[in-house]
């Protein structure tokens, strides 16, 4: 039976949050909002005193009539409000999906295979991924630091672990998710009953770019459900 993931509680670990908003798509509409704001206020601020002071200075000072301030504004506005609700359209939903299975590791034993999806209605493209271990046994400050695929193989090569037999790890760069809004999943990694038993936690750092030019990132716990659950031989 295998386990599935989606969404997740607000923690750091199997947790999808936004890291970074456009500053071209985002932050521009949004101080232009500000300042015009500001500006209405002005002008606001000078309606409401006498003829006599609006000759001295600094309410002498006009910035724009209120006409044309009310369209800019309300421009403004309807662009801000319009990009926000498009992102919430348009941006992925990273999850992921593992199970016991058989196909990736050699000699036809039992893996966990864990996938990467984006349920999402628009592609994304991977910008930044990268993975930590925590072994049983070893340094937990020096395997806990984020890194790259070769070096996580490397503290794991270096426990005992062998690459293709108890463990296989996909590297990623620029890869684009399609969002299938499906369950098909882009693998990330097949692991044997004795790196589970022997690896004390997997994590995956996977960030993605969507088509408005946010960030979105989500955190793995790859062996999560693995000691739970057991691998079914399909039947003939």
């Amino acid at each position: 039976m295998g386990w599935f993931r989606r969404g997740g509680p607000t923690s750091e670990v199997d947790a999808q949050r936004r890291v970074r908003r456009s500053p071209l798509l985002f932050t521009v509409p949004v101080v232009l909002l500000v300042l015009l704001t500001v500006v209405l206020g002005w002008e606001i601020a000078r309606a409401n005193v006498t003829e006599a002071a609006r000759a001295d200075w600094p309410w002498r000072l006009e910035l724009l009539d209120m006409e044309p301030l009310g369209s800019l504004l309300a421009v403004a506005a309807g662009a801000v409000l319009a990009r926000a609700q498009y992102a919430r359209t348009v941006r992925p939903l990273l999850g992921w999906r593992a199970d016991w299975t058989t196909g990736s590791l050699r000699g036809g034993v039992p893996e966990w295979r864990v996938g990467l999806l984006n349920g999402g209605s628009h592609t994304v493209v991977v910008e930044a991924y990268a993975c930590r271990a925590v072994l049983r046994r070893g340094d937990p400050e020096h395997a806990a630091a984020w890194t790259d695929v070769e070096s996580v193989a490397e503290v794991l090569t270096g426990a005992g672990l062998v690459v293709g037999e108890d463990f296989q790890l996909v590297t990623m760069g620029n890869f684009p998710l399609v969002g299938t809004g499906s369950y098909e999943t882009t693998m990330l990694g097949a692991f044997s009953q004795r790196f589970v038993d022997e690896v004390e936690a997997l994590h995956f750092r996977v960030r993605v770019g969507d088509v408005v030019g946010d960030s979105h990132e989500r955190i793995l716990d790859a062996l999560k459900g693995a000691r739970s659950a057991s691998y079914q031989r399909p039947s003939p």
